[in-house]
């Protein structure tokens, strides 16, 4: 029997399936007006799949940005693969939405931000805590739930 509801984790699968659905649109239909994304995820992620010189460059996270230029997105139920260009070196990624720590499209100031989930199903055996700093070199807070990225923290 079960200690209760799990809200977090019942949001953290929502917001991955708005997600997926976002992103099965825009393979059918390409990106719609001025929207585009900023994907940061997780490039230790068991399931994340990316060439050998990026994993060296990004051993714990990058961010990459699906805007102008990308080929071959394949959306699927776990995660999604794209062609992205890396400085004229086009290169094949695979990212699961597991691995996906921030989503988002600042031409309609969305965002969505995954903080760690301590208790995955998964089980994570590393102990290695989250990096110290947030975007503009401040400290990050700690949290265990799905919450609304504000994006004026992404503005100069």
């Amino acid at each position: 029997m079960s200690e209760g509801i799990d809200y977090g984790k019942l949001m953290h699968r929502a917001m991955r399936g708005l997600i997926q659905q976002v992103l099965e649109d825009v393979q059918e239909n390409g990106l719609p007006g001025d929207h585009h994304f900023f994907i940061t995820f997780d490039t230790g992620h068991p399931d994340a799949e990316l060439a050998d010189w990026l994993a060296d460059r990004y051993p714990e996270e990058m961010t990459v940005v699906m805007q102008h230029w990308y080929d071959g997105l394949d959306v699927g139920d776990d995660g999604f693969a794209v062609t992205l260009n890396f400085g004229d070196a086009p290169e094949r990624l695979y990212i699961p939405y597991d691995a996906i720590k921030t989503f988002v499209d600042p031409s309609v100031e969305f965002g969505l931000r995954f903080e760690s989930q301590d208790d995955d199903e998964d089980g994570d055996d590393d102990p290695t805590p989250p990096d110290d700093d947030g975007p503009g070199g401040e400290p990050k807070e700690e949290h265990h739930d799905a919450e609304v990225v504000s994006l004026d923290r992404f503005r100069k």
